[in-house]
């Protein structure tokens, strides 16, 4: 699992580039404004601004959506890469290199090349910086949202195991009420823009139900006796915790994959 500095960048960043990729790909599908993406984008965050962009420094999320709406930008891909796994990202660079280290980006799929973008919140804003990379250069392939439903299935069988009591009654006293959380559905967030699909919503929904319980089982060896079997229930830890990750990028990247046809009217 990532060391404790990262998921800590991570908290932040990850969620950001979330909701920057699924709304701003909501605008490009014309199903909603700039302002209306810009607010649900920003939460309770401080002010979002962008820099490096084409149109000029220091835009707000709005203007800046709107310009890459107007300029034909295809849609914004979401990469949450973790240590040892780089999926998604060109290689090495700046952009890489924030990326890895803030746990989330976002490249946007621009007419002239890839522009990559990672939040950093600094004096009183959340600034997005961006970068340009390579129009060529190969990266590694996100799962598409198919393949990564069937990997998010068969990680839910296996996560099976880390949800008896034996197993979570030795990770944390408040194991029952977290549990009944996330079976009431407290735990799955806010669900995608209009414009996606519906299994793009399923399998969001699915994939921060497995992160909920890999969280949940992390915070102790659990019912592992030795150091050897501590050793393997944290390998398969990480292995639940990289294919909900890998879900949750397929289902936010899901309308990448739409044809061109099926977008939807802009919203003026």
């Amino acid at each position: 699992m990532p060391g404790p500095d990262l998921r800590r960048a991570a908290e932040g960043a990850r969620p950001r580039c979330a909701r920057l990729a699924a709304w701003a790909n909501a605008v490009l599908l014309g199903a909603v404004s700039p302002d209306t993406a810009g607010e649900r984008i920003t939460g309770d965050d401080p002010p979002h601004r962008v820099d490096g962009l084409p149109g000029g420094a220091d835009q707000s999320l709005p203007v800046a959506l709107a310009r890459l709406r107007g300029a034909g930008v295809r849609g914004l891909r979401l990469v949450l890469p973790a240590p040892g796994d780089p999926v998604g990202l060109p290689g090495p660079g700046p952009f890489t290199s924030a990326a890895l280290l803030a746990g989330g980006g976002v490249i946007v799929e621009g007419r002239t090349g890839p522009i990559g973008l990672v939040p950093e919140e600094s004096a009183g804003a959340v600034r997005w910086h961006a970068w340009s990379l390579p129009p060529d250069e190969p990266r590694p392939d996100n799962p598409g949202l198919a393949e990564a439903d069937q990997a998010l299935a068969r990680a839910l069988r296996e996560a099976t195991d880390l949800l008896t009591a034996r197993d979570l009654a030795r990770a944390d006293p408040e194991a029952d009420s977290a549990l009944a959380a996330l079976r009431d559905g407290r735990l799955d967030g806010d669900g995608l823009p209009p414009g996606y699909p519906d299994r793009a919503q399923g399998v969001l929904v699915r994939a921060r139900r497995l992160a909920a319980v890999v969280r949940l089982a992390a915070g102790s060896d659990g019912g592992a006796v030795t150091a050897a079997e501590a050793a393997l229930r944290r390998e398969a830890l990480l292995g639940l915790e990289r294919a909900a990750r890998h879900a949750e990028v397929a289902a936010h990247n899901a309308v990448l994959e739409r044809p061109a046809d099926g977008l939807t009217r802009p919203v003026e």
